[in-house]
């Protein structure tokens, strides 16, 4: 039943099962989850396996020239359940 709005939602799975570092694939994900996930009406879900599980650990020692994993999982989590 529509409620007369053109309001458009979109969900989103991003699925990692890479290591947090040495790869910039789970570096990528959570970049565009973070972004995607400041629009209305975008709904993101992040599915961890495998080595990805790993981009969740908590106090994760940074390799020099990388970005912080967790950080980004912990800004993306915050985000996520501003929205709901």
């Amino acid at each position: 039943m529509s409620d007369g709005t053109n309001e458009i939602t979109n969900n989103i799975l991003f699925i990692i099962n890479d290591s947090p570092y040495g790869i910039e694939h789970p570096y990528n994900a959570l970049r565009l989850a973070i972004n995607l996930a400041k629009r209305a009406g975008v709904f993101i879900s992040v599915f961890m396996v495998g080595d990805g599980v790993l981009c969740a650990k908590k106090g994760q020692k940074t390799p020099d020239g990388y970005y912080n994993i967790d950080r980004m999982v912990q800004s993306l989590t915050r985000r996520c359940k501003l929205a709901t």
